[in-house]
């Protein structure tokens, strides 16, 4: 138990497991990494693809592109946001025609950030298809969508906030549900 309030879902060894387990999902479910690209969610999900990316050379001696997306100018509620919007980048050095792109991100919430990256990703090309792996899924979906590789589950109420931590100091994860916290409309 971290702060009041605050309960850690996964320590560091526990976020390298899972992490480890869906590169192998990912390498199972394709029959390898041929024509795998992995595209980060920026920001959660850039280091945890980075983090696939690494795996996925140890266990196949492959390195496999990455790229990340900024859904920012896709997002469903950008006239809301207005000009507090802040553009990160979009950076995809390679085509996406004709290839699996798996999607990372770091939650799951109600799937308005999936479905901007999805229409970020297609307005870039046509991939094979894309697939989705999220180190949490906490439910509350508002549109149809399911990752297909899921680190964990973890119901949680709408008030509650789940948060990936890396220290990039000490490259230490961990996964935090915190108490009564505002809801993000993810």
């Amino acid at each position: 138990m971290g702060r009041t309030g605050e309960k850690i879902i996964l320590d560091g060894k526990g976020v390298e497991r899972v992490l480890t387990r869906l590169t192998h999902e990912i390498l199972e479910k394709n029959r390898g990494a041929s024509d795998i690209v992995l595209v980060g969610v920026a920001l959660g999900g850039v280091p945890l693809s980075g983090v696939i990316r690494q795996n996925i050379k140890n266990i196949e001696g492959i390195e496999v592109p990455v790229g990340v997306v900024d859904i920012t100018l896709y997002r469903d509620d950008l006239g809301k946001v207005g000009h507090q919007a802040r553009l990160k980048r979009t950076e995809i050095p390679f085509s996406v025609d004709d290839k699996r792109v798996v999607l990372v991100d770091d939650v799951l919430y109600t799937g308005r950030t999936i479905r901007a990256a999805m229409d970020a990703l297609i307005d870039l090309g046509r991939p094979k298809n894309i697939q989705l792996a999220v180190l949490v899924d906490r439910g509350h979906r508002e549109l149809p969508i399911r990752a297909d590789y899921v680190g964990r589950n973890i119901p949680t109420a709408q008030s509650e906030e789940v948060e990936v931590c890396l220290d990039e100091k000490t490259e230490t994860w961990r996964v935090v549900l915190r108490e009564g916290a505002p809801d993000k409309g993810e």
